[in-house]
């Protein structure tokens, strides 16, 4: 593990809070997330440990611009709006707030959590990402939700007379679905006026329930024609609805509704991850660096009590490493490499392998950025396989 000084003043900052509880473990999850109920004393304790490691970070960065912060999981929207009050006013003096800054709330639609979004609001949530997942009782019974799609929308209406901005996500290529019955769900779920949607193409995890009824034969999802077709039908209809896909998975309706906190990740600025398991990437004496949070809850609280810092994990990555992660992100976005921001790789409008993929229609023709057209969106990950060989 490496230990490097501060930094001068840097650049902008993001900062991604995981609390990993969850009423219910769907089937298709595979992140850090551990059942909610017989907690309580656990989640006091974690509270207290991330405000202490958002401190230890602070010192490591340095002065920073704070531009957003980001309540993951699991789901944050089970928090105490107390602690959700505490955490952001930590994070405010340790760092100088931007005027505009963002901070976003991932809640799931529960009549439970619904009570809480006005608390949530006046805790400083001025952005909450809801996972509806679906607008189809069928399709959230095979989802394992613990809501059904009333409850949904009920969910959608408070949310946007308790916050600012709304974002709603929803999973598509399910089995047996059809790209006449995902388009009029879409459409559904536009009527409630949300500015951000995120439709996920479903991915079946290793080491998830799905993953286990794949290799049973007990689950057959749709086969790549079909969810590339289903794709089309996303981009189409949110097209036509006045969003832009300014990220393969991401549709903002105008530049203000995009989610800024993603945007820290795929332009490649620094980020601070608090909570278990959580993933930070920080620019520390010229060198990026990629930390990780011990993933157990009490591990967590342990390793903070210990060290003053959650961390598992704290490394220096090559340039190379650095550069490469920089096009991963970056070609997810329709802005996407500047070359000159990955010099190490050697790459130019003029490198073979970058004009093959251009010729190919995969990248677009451009002279000073590595940008990945529509089409080569839908193969991100043959695109950056090729370029990265």
């Amino acid at each position: 593990m490496t230990e490097p000084g501060p930094p001068p003043q840097g650049g902008p900052l993001g900062v991604y809070v995981h609390w990993p509880y969850c009423a219910r473990i769907c089937p298709y999850c595979d992140f850090n997330v551990y059942r909610d109920r017989g907690r309580r004393g656990e989640q006091a304790a974690l509270v207290e440990a991330i405000l202490r490691d958002l401190t230890a970070h602070a010192e490591l960065t340095g002065p920073r611009t704070l531009v957003s912060v980001f309540f993951g999981g699991g789901t944050p929207s089970l928090m105490d709006p107390d602690a959700v009050a505490l955490i952001l006013e930590t994070a405010r003096r340790l760092w100088t707030p931007a005027a505009d800054l963002e901070v976003s709330l991932e809640a799931n639609p529960t009549d439970g959590e619904t009570r809480r979004f006005s608390a949530l609001a006046q805790a400083g949530v001025g952005r909450l990402s809801l996972g509806v997942q679906a607008l189809d009782d069928d399709a959230l019974r095979f989802l394992g939700r613990d809501h059904d799609a009333a409850t949904a929308r009920r969910a959608l209406e408070v949310a946007a007379r308790a916050f600012g901005r709304v974002s709603l996500d929803l999973i598509y290529a399910r089995p047996g679905q059809t790209p006449q019955a995902w388009a009029a769900e879409l459409e559904d779920a536009l009527s409630y006026g949300a500015e951000h949607i995120s439709p996920y193409q479903l991915t079946i995890e290793a080491g998830t329930a799905f993953d286990r009824a794949v290799r049973r034969g007990q689950l057959i999802p749709p086969d790549d024609e079909a969810a590339a077709v289903l794709f089309e039908t996303t981009q189409e209809a949110l097209t036509a609805a006045g969003f832009e896909a300014y990220e393969v998975s991401n549709h903002a309706r105008g530049e203000a509704a995009r989610s800024r906190h993603n945007l820290v990740y795929w332009r490649g600025w620094d980020y601070v991850g608090v909570g278990p398991g959580a993933h930070g990437r920080l620019t520390l004496v010229g060198r990026r660096h990629a930390t990780e949070a011990q993933a157990r809850p009490a591990a967590y609280i342990e390793e903070v009590a210990e060290s003053g810092r959650g961390f598992a994990l704290m490394e220096a990555l090559s340039a190379t490493e650095a550069a490469e992660e920089r096009v991963l992100s970056g070609l997810r976005i329709e802005a996407g490499v500047p070359y000159h921001e990955v010099p190490v790789l050697g790459l130019s409008p003029t490198h073979d392998r970058v004009k093959s993929l251009v010729a190919e229609g995969l990248l677009r023709d451009n002279n000073f950025k590595l940008s990945a057209t529509p089409a080569g969106r839908l193969v991100l990950d043959h695109v950056t396989r090729r370029l990265l060989v």
